[in-house]
């Protein structure tokens, strides 16, 4: 059975050339005028195919997720060469602490540098503070590092930034700061991810941990890192509560334990 969130079934026309999101976050829609099921953010790639009333059906090249965006949000851009590597930043439109900033950008955004001055990167977004961009061929080491960056993000159903984020958001922001490909819904997650662990294992920092329809990631033995709808944000939670917790709200038990490669 074909799965409409990794392949384009609703496409009527040739795939387009790729253009890239060029808005800080756009949601990508499960029908034109439907829910919210993924984002986007800033620099990322997408295969375009049929557009209709101002919505484009898409193809995301992180993870091949398909769905609906505003067909104003994508543009033909150069490919970028940084991104955002602390918890957010501001784009300001000189180069100036102390003058306007004209957007403001979450971690993981993409951005193309133009210039290097002193304390800041040109982009076409506007100036940003150097020690706030990482070069995109020097990825994070530690998905779990990456994890507690998003420390008291709000909790968003679909979200991918730090201005909003869910379970399945967080372990793929973690991953891909990695450069560990990595399925954007949970579900898809526990089938691709890692290798499995028996119940008896010792638990270590970096292994994710699955329940129906939820997941989260080890920071030692003891503490998991997820977004939750209990907490309404990204917080810690010793695992043996979580479990305890999840169970008695109607969340089943763990299925899976998974270590990454």
């Amino acid at each position: 059975m074909t799965d409409a969130r990794i392949s384009p079934v609703h496409a009527t026309q040739p795939a387009g050339a790729p253009r890239r999101v060029m808005v800080p976050v756009a949601d990508l829609l499960r029908a034109a005028d439907g829910p919210r099921d993924r984002q986007l953010q800033m620099g990322e790639s997408v295969t375009p195919y049929q557009t209709v009333q101002g919505m484009t059906y898409v193809q995301a090249q992180k993870d091949g997720y398909c769905g609906f965006v505003r067909s104003d949000v994508l543009e033909d851009a150069a490919a970028p060469t940084h991104m955002v590597a602390s918890r957010a930043t501001h784009a300001y439109g000189l180069e100036d602490f102390k003058s306007r900033e004209v957007m403001s950008l979450g971690f993981g955004a993409k951005l193309t540098v133009l210039d290097e001055r002193k304390a800041f990167y040109e982009t076409p977004q506007g100036f940003v503070p150097k020690k706030h961009l990482r070069p995109l061929n020097k990825p994070f080491s530690d998905p779990a590092t990456v994890a507690q960056l998003h420390f008291g993000t709000p909790y968003l159903w679909g979200g991918n930034s730090v201005f909003g984020i869910d379970c399945s958001g967080l372990v793929q922001a973690a991953l891909v700061a990695c450069d560990i490909s990595c399925p954007g819904d949970s579900d898809l997650q526990e089938g691709q991810l890692g290798v499995a662990l028996s119940q008896e294992a010792a638990l270590q920092r970096g292994d994710v941990m699955f329940w129906k329809g939820h997941v989260g990631m080890m920071v030692d033995a003891e503490t998991l890192i997820h977004a939750n709808a209990h907490h309404m944000a990204v917080s810690y939670e010793p695992i043996a509560n979580a479990i305890v917790r999840i169970e008695a709200q109607g969340g089943g038990a763990v299925t899976a334990r998974k270590r990454l490669g």
